[in-house]
C-alpha cells in the first residue's frame, strides 16, 4: 500500500517537469509556426515574381504580334462559345432539330 500513494514531494516534482515540458513544446511550436510562415512568405514572394514575368512577356508578345494575338483571342472565344453551344445541347436545353424546326 506504501507504493499505491505518491508523496506530496513526487506530485510536485511531477507537475513541474509537466509544466516544464510543455513550456519547451510551446516554444518550439511557436519557433516552428515563424519558420513555416517566412517560407510561405517567401514562396508567395517568388510566386508573384513569376507571375508578373510572365504577364510583362505576354504583353511583349501582344505588342510585338498584334495579328497573331488577336487571331488567338478569336480563336479561344470561338472554342469557347462552341463548347458552351455543346454544352446547352447537350443539356437538352433547346427542343429544336438541328434544322431549326421545332419537335412536334
Amino acid at each position: 500500500m506504501a507504493d499505491e500513494i505518491i508523496s506530496d514531494e513526487t506530485a510536485a516534482t511531477a507537475e513541474a517537469k509537466a509544466e516544464s515540458t510543455l513550456d519547451a513544446a510551446k516554444a518550439r511550436a511557436g519557433d516552428l509556426l515563424d519558420e513555416a510562415l517566412a517560407e510561405s512568405k517567401s514562396f508567395l514572394s517568388r510566386a508573384q515574381e513569376a507571375l508578373s514575368s510572365a504577364a510583362d512577356s505576354a504583353v511583349t508578345a501582344v505588342k510585338e504580334h498584334p495579328i497573331a494575338a488577336a487571331s488567338i483571342a478569336a480563336a479561344a472565344a470561338g472554342a469557347v462559345a462552341g463548347a458552351a453551344y455543346g454544352a446547352s445541347k447537350l443539356l437538352g436545353g433547346d427542343s429544336d432539330d438541328d434544322d431549326g424546326s421545332t419537335k412536334g
